[in-house]
């Protein structure tokens, strides 16, 4: 087991990261702090064939694509990217060209990708066109399962997160149910949070940790808070679209356990799949002709989901505090800086042992 969003038997992950140059931003040329993310839900083999999804918007002050064709069809077919705000088009364009090639049928399907974003423009020249098609087209040529880099990797190069250094985390949980055990992974790309409301394990250690703030109240052009937050949540599990759907919403509770209140500023959208019943909700014209027979879709029932529940809420937690503990001070665009995480300061009042380092 890896703690990571990959310990989902099939599921796989890519990065791009893009980090150039240094002092004044000129627009199309830098400085750089950005990058991509792809998820594949049942890896290069398994594109095309669908798997039970569901989505939830807990504000939307952002952007998810193809979220109303998961919503009608309560399923998903393609990989997922996550990137910066401006970067979503060529993002999209690239998964379409990368899954019709990996998959030649799919070329005569309609393809409407998942892909999310957070802003970055205060460390990245967000207005550059940096992460291109052909960006996205290697992160997704290099998707893989295994350990997963966590911080700045990927689309969550320039993000914050509490006045911190924000980025990229993942955990997983595993659950017993009814004599079977099950794998939840989640992935977030964290840059959302006012300093004053982090709480670290139950600890509001935002009040003490108010010093050294790039984002205290007026000195940027953006509010404490702002940002956004992109969570995929991963299970082997058996699911309806509507328990992915309960899974996604479950997300907001474990970011409230690292203290947000939820910023109107901030774009929070979370996905969920299931990789088990792969390929019942697909669909095909040559349904209208030929009519296959009536699917069956395997679930866990709704009274025995709750350890599912319990493992999205805590793994959304991990995989935030992860974020925090990978970050390194990054300095951007204009000569705008933001801190790394005080691990030390932590273990100093007894909020973190060595041992809880990495939550």
């Amino acid at each position: 087991m890896n703690n990571a969003i990959t310990d989902v038997a099939g599921v796989e992950v890519g990065y791009r990261t893009i980090v150039r140059g240094d002092g004044v931003m000129q627009v199309g040329e830098g400085p750089v702090r950005t990058g991509v993310t792809v998820v594949l839900p049942r890896g290069r083999e398994g594109v095309g064939t669908s798997v039970p999804a569901g989505w939830f918007s807990l504000n939307g002050n952002g952007e998810m694509t193809g979220t109303n064709w998961v919503e009608e069809s309560g399923s998903l077919s393609l990989p997922i990217g996550i990137t910066n705000t401006h970067a979503v088009g060529d993002v999209h364009r690239a998964i379409i060209d990368w899954s019709a090639r990996v998959c030649p049928s799919l070329q005569q399907q309609w393809l409407l990708p998942v892909v999310g974003e957070t802003w970055d423009g205060y460390l990245n020249d967000i207005f550059g066109r940096h992460v291109t098609s052909e960006v996205a087209l290697e992160a997704l040529d290099d998707a893989g399962s295994g350990p997963i880099a966590e911080g700045s990797v990927g689309g969550g190069t320039g993000m914050n997160c509490y006045g911190f250094k924000g980025g990229t985390g993942t955990s997983s949980r595993v659950v017993e149910i009814a004599g079977r055990e099950y794998t939840v992974g989640v992935l977030t790309q964290a840059n959302f949070g006012a300093r004053k409301e982090l709480t670290i394990v139950g600890h509001r250690v935002g009040p003490v940790l108010l010093d050294d703030n790039p984002f205290e109240e007026g000195s940027w052009l953006a509010p404490p808070g702002a940002g956004s937050c992109i969570t995929i949540v991963a299970t082997d599990a058996p699911l309806l679209p509507g328990q992915c759907k309960a899974f996604a919403r479950r997300v907001s509770l474990g970011l409230a356990r690292t203290g947000t209140s939820g910023s109107h500023f901030s774009g929070d959208l979370f996905l969920a799949f299931s990789t088990a019943n792969a390929g019942v909700l697909d669909s095909s014209f040559e349904d209208l002709i030929d009519p296959r027979p009536p699917a069956s879709l395997e679930f866990v029932r709704w009274g025995a989901i709750d350890p599912i529940y319990e493992a999205v809420v805590e793994a959304t937690e991990e995989a935030v505090l992860n974020v925090l503990v990978a970050g390194e001070e990054t300095v951007g665009r204009d000569g705008n800086r933001i801190p790394g995480f005080p691990v030390e300061r932590l273990e100093r009042l007894g909020v973190l042992g060595r041992s809880d380092a990495r939550a």
